[in-house]
């Protein structure tokens, strides 16, 4: 596996090796011991999480705060996303900093995401099937959010404006400067 170091601390883009011939291909999409090795991280997940939706649909910003926060390590198993996080470890230098990536079945790549952060995706493809890990499991007591469109944040999730499916949940989300976080 290998990895790969973004501009943010502690979060990286995870390469598996592939073995591909004229049947298709098969990879190891996660062993805890190479995953230890390669990000330093031994974490244990717990929780796995999987969702299906169609183009234009965005997700987020989600996370739980201490002491039921999450780390995920997240991967497209069909279709396309673009995945961003934000930073909220409050004291980082990077604090509200956001970071994307484009994650999908055909690039096989996988993001760790620490916990301290926001996450959140965009559907580029027509339909895209998501999995990720989780280290801890979900609290709804715990759960948190940041405007998706948070002006402060000028994120780009690579889909019009007017094609954006968003739940009523995610629109009403506080902007960064309000959100309650613990990090």
């Amino acid at each position: 596996m290998k990895l790969t170091n973004t501009t943010i601390t502690d979060l990286v883009i995870l390469e598996p090796r592939v073995f591909a011939d004229s049947r298709g291909y098969f990879f190891e999409s996660f062993n805890q011991k190479v995953f230890t090795e390669v990000t330093g991280h031994d974490i244990p997940f717990v929780q796995d999480n999987q969702a299906r939706s169609t183009r234009g649909v965005v997700r987020g910003l989600h996370y739980q705060n201490n002491p039921t926060a999450q780390s995920k390590l997240i991967r497209v198993l069909d279709g396309v996303i673009w995945d961003v996080v934000v930073d909220i470890r409050k004291g980082s230098p990077t604090f509200g900093v956001w970071y994307g990536i484009e994650l999908s079945a055909e690039n096989q790549l996988q993001f760790f995401v620490p916990r301290g952060f926001a996450h959140g995706y965009s559907v580029l493809s027509e339909t895209a099937e998501i999995l990720y890990k989780c280290d801890n499991f979900y609290d709804k007591t715990a759960e948190a959010g940041i405007l998706w469109n948070d002006p402060t944040l000028q994120i780009d999730w690579k889909v019009a404006a007017e094609e954006v499916i968003i739940s009523d949940k995610d629109q009403v989300q506080p902007l960064l400067a309000d959100a309650v976080m613990n990090f």
